[in-house]
């Protein structure tokens, strides 16, 4: 090694030797302190050793520039402007979503920083616990008002009447000094009319959530942003929370609160995806009873009709009995899908008129049926799909029982325009019925008011070539 490169390692190396220097002259000096959380009587002990426990733990505090991080007892921290999570990010957010009420922009911006602080409360105390090696809750609490300190959120000053159980009678009362978000406010010049302590609220709770193994949040009830002379907690299980809120109000006279529940938004798909399961298994109960009660209809005109000797009349009562069993089909092909709430029109009018046609369809006859659907991803909910079922089933049963005498085409063709107008038309090649016949009969009621009901026009083309019904709507 040349005399030049030594020089040049050994300077290197001071360099080196004097950044290490710098960075133990800023490692904090804690010997001063005395004591971080104020607590009843009955807990000074537990705490005091919290105390001591955590501030050995930040003793090995280390910023180094150089590398962009800061450890803590080999942890790395992160140091954040508090402003920035508190008025600033509620001003962004009402700006973001100026669109909607302020309140409801504002409701968001919390549900978002509770969330988060939750969430960092929770894996910070699971951390802290396996680090300090804590086994009992108490102890896993203790260590999270000391840690909360240290890291800059706020002073926490817990209140005799509180009761940290892992159960349902788990409650804490407590207050928190210096809070970042409150004086973030005030230094700021500031005044909510809410109060603003959300991420405060979040960790806190997340950390006994962690500490203690049940579900818990946490409420501000007053607040130093808002007037008050301390930002005041109450903690619990969310079930139980409102009873204390309830208790809260009776002798503070205060207002509504809003209760943050973690994840509120999966909170609520839940309750939503619960709820529509109960709605899908009411409406299969209630398919089953419609599909019981046609079928119980179709044997009773059965049993009527075997006591009919008069040809027309029997021929009435097995129209009657083909609808009942149509409204039956067409029942099941909708309700015994798995989705309820809206029908493959192609795959159903498929499946109708071939329906139809074996029941219609004369041995000896040669019938053919067509069905185009001339329309991209056709989705119809029930409300359409039933009367449309049924309007084909009145079109098609007049085609199969009369158009023919030995063979022939049905036909079903559905489009759309642009404008999003459908016409559907249905008719055969047959030979057609007298313009009297078309007016008096039955089917034609029953296809003008299923026409009606789905505010359909109705349009027949009747000729010596075939009969066609065309339907737009």
């Amino acid at each position: 090694m040349s005399t030049k490169e030594y020089i040049a390692k050994l300077e290197a190396e001071l360099k080196q030797l004097n950044q290490e220097n710098e960075r133990l002259k800023e490692r904090l000096d804690l010997s001063g302190i005395t004591t971080t959380v104020f607590v009843p009587e009955h807990f000074q002990e537990i705490f005091a050793n919290a105390e001591k426990n955590v501030r050995d733990y930040f003793k090995e505090t280390i910023k180094s520039a150089e590398n962009g991080e800061i450890l803590i007892n080999g942890e790395r921290y992160l140091l954040i402007r508090s402003a920035a999570l508190s008025y600033e990010f509620m001003d962004v957010f009402r700006e973001f979503y100026s669109n909607r009420p302020e309140d409801e922009a504002i409701q968001i911006g919390n549900n978002f920083l509770f969330d988060i602080a939750h969430v960092l409360g929770k894996e910070d105390a699971k951390a802290f616990h396996k680090k300090m090696n804590l086994k009992d809750p108490v102890e896993k609490l203790s260590a999270g008002p000391v840690h909360f300190a240290f890291t800059g959120w706020a002073n926490v000053e817990i209140l005799p009447e509180s009761n940290p159980a892992p159960d349902d009678t788990f409650f804490l009362k407590y207050v928190h000094h210096n809070s970042f978000e409150a004086q973030s406010w005030i230094s700021a010049g500031r005044k909510s009319d809410i109060p603003v302590c959300t991420m405060n609220s979040g960790y806190s709770s997340g950390w006994c959530e962690e500490s203690f193994g049940i579900p818990l949040t946490a409420v501000e009830l007053e607040c130093e942003a808002h007037g008050a002379e301390n930002c005041t907690f109450i903690m619990a299980p969310p079930h139980k929370i409102k009873e204390y809120l309830e208790k809260e109000k009776t002798f503070r006279k205060t207002e509504e609160y809003d209760v943050p529940v973690f994840f509120e938004r999966k909170y609520s798909e839940d309750k939503l995806k619960d709820s529509l399961r109960q709605k899908e298994t009411l409406l299969q109960e209630v398919h089953h009873r419609v599909k019981n009660n046609l079928q119980v209809i179709s044997s009773l005109l059965n049993l009527q009709k075997a006591n009919i000797s008069d040809p027309k009349l029997r021929a009435e009562f097995d129209t009657s009995i083909s609808r009942v069993n149509t409204m039956a089909r067409v029942q099941e092909m909708i309700y015994g899908n798995k989705n309820v709430s809206s029908i493959n029109i192609e795959k159903y009018f498929s499946k109708l008129i071939h329906s139809l046609y074996q029941m219609y369809a004369r041995p000896n006859a040669d019938l053919k049926f067509e069905v185009n659907i001339d329309v991209e991803e056709v989705i119809f909910d029930p409300d359409f799909a039933i009367p449309l079922g049924l309007i084909i089933n009145e079109i098609a049963c007049n085609s199969m029982k009369h158009a023919f005498e030995e063979d022939g085409l049905f036909y079903l063709n559905l489009t759309q325009d642009q404008k999003g107008k459908y016409t559907m038309i249905a008719g055969d090649n047959g030979k057609g019925i007298e313009q009297a016949t078309a007016e008096e009969t039955l089917g034609m009621s029953l296809i003008e008011i299923l026409c009606d009901q789905i505010e359909a026009d109705l349009e027949l083309n009747n000729s010596s070539e075939g009969l066609e019904y065309v339907i737009r709507f």
